[in-house]
């Protein structure tokens, strides 16, 4: 029996061009990029390249680039150590109630740790409002952090307006871009992003690796300390092997990026098409605005456990 995979939202399997990027890293080059020998040299030169490749595809400088463990961690060290830096300035921070449960999570770590946080409200089909960003603000609020668009039913926030505004306030704003980066453009300038997270697993990546874009003066918090690495942002021996398979795999994404949206956006469609063909099925999220690669239905009647198990047991694999 074949099988289908139908679940490139949660994870995507290793490009074979990254794999083979990475293959020196993992055994001849194995050299700790700290120190000063050959192999080391040779580890920090394709730890340089990675960090200005990622840096080129989001519009930043290298040294504003920060490679992590994976999204969750530069998610992570984007709100709980921005807030950690700039208390002083104010303890309220703003965020929506649609999340990755790394953001939702680290907002409630940092409420139950003195902040206020604001958890906006969206509309039937996931939006937030930009107005409603600007009617939240206070002059104590130091951070905002917006999902790019939803891991689960793909609806693309406005973040370019909320940028707008947020550059008149003065305060921080941070894009999770986990689920877009090498699907929809993503320039930190044009979204005026103050902090951008990605994680490679999304991209045809290795798992285990992210990033956090972080713009000059915003200096978060480390969350982990014990070595200079990151330039002090990340301690820790880097994953040399990682950060090159993130980087080919985010150079590629973005050189196929227009021709592989308009492919994913007509078998998008035409799944959609027909799955709305059988009744009592309703799309969750916006028809139009959303990811060229989610599709996000709901069966009336049907328990998604229930269903997923028999699709599996076709061969078709997908998550609820």
């Amino acid at each position: 029996m074949s099988e289908i995979y139908l679940d490139y939202a949660a994870t995507t399997p290793l490009r074979p061009e990254a794999l083979e990027a990475m293959l020196p890293y993992l055994k001849s080059e194995f050299g700790n990029p700290s120190s000063v020998y050959g192999w080391a040299r040779r580890a920090r030169q394709a730890l340089d390249w990675a960090r200005d490749t990622v840096a080129g595809v989001l519009g930043a400088d290298s040294d504003e680039i920060v490679f992590t463990a994976g999204g969750s961690e530069a998610i992570n060290l984007a709100l709980k150590g921005t807030a950690k830096t700039h208390k002083n300035k104010g303890k309220h921070i703003i965020t929506t109630a649609v999340e990755h449960r790394a953001g939702l999570d680290s907002a409630l770590w940092l409420e139950k740790n003195g902040f206020e946080v604001t958890f906006l409200p969206v509309s039937g089909d996931g939006l937030v409002d930009p107005a409603a960003v600007k009617e939240a603000l206070r002059p104590e609020t130091i951070l905002v952090s917006v999902m790019h668009a939803n891991n689960e039913i793909g609806t693309i926030q406005p973040i370019e307006a909320i940028g707008e505004i947020l550059r008149k306030h003065g305060a921080f704003f941070h894009v999770d871009a986990v689920q877009t980066a090498g699907v929809l453009p993503v320039d930190v300038n044009t979204l005026q992003a103050d902090l951008l997270s990605i994680s490679a697993h999304k991209f045809y990546g290795p798992k285990g690796i992210g990033a956090l874009y972080i713009r000059r003066g915003v200096r978060p918090e480390p969350l982990i300390h014990g070595g200079a690495q990151e330039k002090r942002r990340r301690a820790g021996t880097e994953n040399v092997a990682g950060a090159v398979g993130l980087a080919k795999a985010l150079k590629l994404a973005e050189e196929e990026r227009e021709e592989e949206f308009v492919r994913l956006l007509g078998l998008r469609d035409r799944l959609l098409a027909g799955l709305l063909k059988i009744p009592h099925v309703r799309v969750n999220g916006s028809v139009t605005n959303r990811l060229p690669n989610n599709v996000n239905v709901s069966f009336s009647f049907i328990e998604g456990e229930s269903l997923l198990l028999n699709l599996d047991l076709k061969g078709i694999a997908a998550s609820s």
